[in-house]
């Protein structure tokens, strides 16, 4: 195969991304602390979601697409809106890095 585009945005070393399920939109979560929506046909960042305070170490959509899960080093993981990229919520409570978030098949 051969490239298709480059997504260019992120300051500091990507080290997740994610697929929308219908596949019109990827997720990239980065040591910048930031969480970055990007059109897929066309590369072009959609938006930054920004409220980690410290690198995103993992990012999922849920199987509707509707909900985005960001994993940070922060020991949070945080909810995120993927149409208008507002912070629906913040998980708290754990003791050392979120490493990976998913979720179920049935939501």
């Amino acid at each position: 195969g051969s490239q298709m585009c480059s997504l260019e945005g992120h300051t500091k070393l990507v080290s997740s991304v994610s697929f929308a399920p219908d596949g019109k939109t990827l997720a990239s979560g980065s040591y910048d602390k930031t969480v970055k929506l990007w059109d897929a046909a066309s590369g072009a960042q959609k938006s930054s979601l920004e409220g980690h305070t410290n690198s995103v170490s993992s990012v999922s959509f849920a199987p509707d697409g509707k909900t985005l899960a960001s994993g940070s080093d922060d020991r949070t993981v945080k909810l995120w809106d993927a149409a208008s990229g507002s912070q629906m919520c913040s998980l708290e409570g754990h003791t050392s890095l979120v490493t990976s978030v998913s979720f179920a098949p049935d939501g």
